[in-house]
């Protein structure tokens, strides 16, 4: 799975489609990091550490259920 590139996307809209997907859902980042965003310890990281101010600057997300990968599709084009 290649993954979808995300550019200043909001944390928080990601955590909401996080918590409704069917697979898990992987964030890819520049420095070679592989996240589980469904558990809980990676999203507390991930808020407390790599965000600087609740954007996401960039990385790839990664969905197992293709369902799941277009509805992120979605969201990051029309930022929905």
């Amino acid at each position: 799975m290649a993954g979808i590139q995300i550019h200043d996307f909001d944390f928080n809209k990601l955590m909401e489609f996080v918590a409704t997907t069917n697979g898990e859902v992987y964030m890819h980042t520049a420095e070679g990091d592989v996240l589980n965003l469904k558990s809980r310890l990676t999203q507390l990281l991930v808020l407390s550490g790599a965000l600087g101010q609740g954007v996401i600057a960039e990385a790839t997300i990664v969905c197992e259920d293709k369902d799941d990968e277009s509805r992120l599709f979605r969201m990051n084009l029309y930022r929905d």
